[in-house]
């Protein structure tokens, strides 16, 4: 059976989990479950770090022993990974005697190697990030203060006896591994910082400490004690058994991939490395370094009061619904922002309009129409072939991203089947067919929505999996989620459906934001001028007075971006709009709507380098979600998009 090692970094203790530990594990638990899902034998690691000064502190700060601390907040972590359902196979603690003992083991061999020496460390260490640094690499206050470039918090200058690792001596081997293994550090930008590192030169890393106690002693010289970042590193080998059971070890590693969040990039990426050749393990195969996340704007802080606890939302909109905004809304890799007004947008457009809905109205028909069981898929007409054509070419995307971890573009491509799959429900009428009679037709059609629903039900468990659950129960399947369930049709031919409440349930507006909506019009010519006119606005001429003038630090919450459009095609029953794939670079590729269909054919802009706004809020236009605007000048009836020269690359942020 193949295997898949999957890491998150461990969680200090010096403070109680919140929403941004959570993000990381959330991601590694659905990657864990895809990939348990296409058949693969899967590790899923996390767990805590507890040694190191800030834990010591932490500890005096409460009146209580630096373990006692750790045992508290350490079951804290493990109480919210069970209610949040995370599936890891074991939480490691960096107090457990196994991991000690081969962390001593580990430096040990370093030692032995020829790779730890003896010297005198002189320079500045910060505290909270457990980091030391250089002069150079250091930031000033006004005031004239040394600050760490990473928390901006004040540094100290330390002179000690330190034991130091010769980082510098691998890092000719960590340029060629680099060079060799482009996709070793993602995404790419977290890459080229780490290139730039090694292009400058590593220097050596002092491993130790003598004023602080709470630690792993160094071998044969316990006066020291072991840097916790050493310490912590090891964990992702002291957890599958090295040294002592080497059939566990030799099973797992390498690590397929280690979650870990930017802040950390450079020990993982560049000092864990180190450590493995000097020791002479293989390499992890990857490191995904992705960005942080802010809750409103603001960076999660317990002095701002906006460490929120994960459970408040999932009590309130479900586990199911915290999980998928988290990684729809997210890109993941990019910083990204929590907001509770956006998840529930995400909650109530994409799953309880498109996804939910449309599962409740098919049952209902099943329901009504053939009492209560799955009909067959009979004769496919041209409509039907192209469904079944575009699910298969919606699996194949979307277990490639899922596999390059991208999973926001991922989900992407299958709520565009969904749309797809609603616009099939709306196209074939099959309330006309019901009236009609025509039980055949109206069988095929609603077969076809039911058993794409489930193949949706299955790709998407690893991310909601009680809603998959759920909609299993409702087609009275009681296999678990597996690749095969993937393959084939007509297969829930027979099978009794039950029809309950709607899978999700819409939050409504509160009667002062509703006030605030105008009447919706009705369905039909109407809408559809309606969106388009909106699309249309793209080029609009539009005069600013002095009233509407703005400040820099609201243009610079507009992200501007060179994109590369990859396709283009008109949109059915819409004279303006046009559809179009682009590539965001770093940001990934995206689904844009606008209306330009007056004035390009689709053919023209193949190719195009244009500038969008990137961080506008997800719209739906005739149905068709657009992620971003592309941006064009417009005078009298003649329009123009605004394009670049070609020596940019896509994903450049224009200021």
């Amino acid at each position: 059976m193949k295997k898949f090692y999957i890491t998150t970094p461990i969680y200090y203790v010096n403070a109680e989990p919140h929403i941004g530990s959570s993000y990381t594990t959330i991601v590694g638990d659905i990657f864990a479950r895809f990939k348990r899902m296409m058949g693969y034998d899967v590790f899923y690691l996390t767990g805590t770090d507890e040694h190191g000064q800030k834990i010591a502190q932490a500890a005096r700060e409460k009146g209580v022993e630096p373990q006692q601390l750790c045992d508290e907040l350490a079951q804290k972590f493990k109480e919210l990974w069970r209610e949040l359902e995370i599936t890891n196979d074991y939480f490691i603690r960096t107090t457990d005697e196994n991991h000690m003992k081969t962390v001593q083991y580990f430096v040990a061999k370093m030692m032995e190697n020829g790779d730890v020496y003896k010297g005198t460390y002189e320079g500045w260490y910060c505290v909270p990030c457990e980091t030391y640094w250089n002069e150079d690499e250091l930031e000033h206050t006004e005031d004239g203060k040394h600050v760490c470039p990473s928390c901006k918090r004040e540094v100290q200058l330390i002179k000690e006896e330190n034991y130091f690792f010769r980082l510098s001596k691998y890092n000719d081997a960590l340029l060629k591994h680099f060079r060799e293994n482009p996709d070793f550090v993602e995404p790419d930008f977290r890459r080229n910082e780490m290139l730039k590192i090694l292009e400058s030169g590593l220097k050596d890393l002092s491993i130790t400490r003598t004023t602080l106690k709470w630690g792993i002693p160094m071998p044969d010289d316990p006066e020291h004690v072991i840097y916790v970042w050493v310490d912590a590193l090891i964990n992702y080998v002291s957890a599958i058994g090295y040294p002592d059971d080497m059939e566990s070890f030799n099973k797992w590693w390498p690590a397929d991939v280690h979650l870990i969040g930017k802040e950390i990039n450079r020990f993982h990426s560049l000092i864990w490395p180190a450590m493995l050749m000097s020791v002479g393990l293989p390499l992890p195969k990857k490191i995904f370094a992705h960005g942080w996340l802010t809750v409103n704007g603001q960076k999660i802080s317990k002095s701002l009061g906006n460490a929120i606890d994960p459970r408040e939302y999932v009590k309130k909109y479900g586990n199911d619904v915290v999980r998928y905004y988290l990684v729809r809304d997210i890109m993941f890799g990019k910083d990204g922002d929590f907001s509770e007004e956006n998840l529930i947008k995400r909650l109530n457009s994409d799953l309880a309009n498109d996804y939910g809905n449309l599962l409740h109205r098919t049952l209902a028909m099943i329901v009504k129409h053939f009492d209560s069981q799955i009909p067959g898929i009979g004769e496919l007409e041209e409509i039907d072939k192209n469904l079944v054509e575009n699910y298969e070419k919606t699996k194949r995307m979307y277990i490639e991203l899922m596999d390059k971890y991208r999973i926001t573009e991922a989900l992407d491509v299958l709520w565009q089947f969904i749309g797809d799959l609603n616009k099939y429900f709306d196209e074939t009428k099959p309330w006309v067919l019901a009236k009609e009679g025509n039980k055949e037709r109206l069988g095929t059609i609603l077969s076809l929505v039911t058993e794409s629903i489930f193949k949706v039900a299955t790709l998407v468990s690893c991310v909601m999996p009680n809603s998959s659950k759920e909609i299993y129960s409702r087609l009275s399947v009681s296999e678990a989620f597996s690749e095969k369930l993937l393959e084939g049709w007509n297969i829930l031919k027979g099978n009794k459906v039950i029809h309950g409440e709607p899978l999700f349930k819409k939050i409504e507006k509160t009667q002062k934001e509703t006030e605030k909506v105008q009447q919706p019009q009705k369905q039909g010519e109407k809408t559809m001028e309606k969106q388009e006119k909106v699309a249309g606005q793209v080029g609009s001429e539009n005069v600013v007075s002095v009233e509407e003038l703005i400040d820099i630090d609201y243009f610079k919450k507009v992200d501007l971006r060179v994109a590369k459009v990859l396709a283009a095609e008109k949109v059915e029953k819409s004279e303006k709009l046009v559809k179009l794939q682009i590539d965001l670079g770093e940001l990934g590729t995206r689904q844009i709507v606008a209306g330009i269909a007056q004035f390009y054919k689709p053919e023209e802009l193949v190719g195009k380098l244009i500038v969008v706004v990137a961080n506008l809020k997800p719209a739906k236009l005739m149905g068709i979600e657009s992620r971003g605007m592309l941006l064009a000048a417009k005078k009298n009836d003649k329009l123009t998009l605004l394009t670049v020269s070609s020596e940019i690359e896509p994903g450049a942020k224009i200021s």
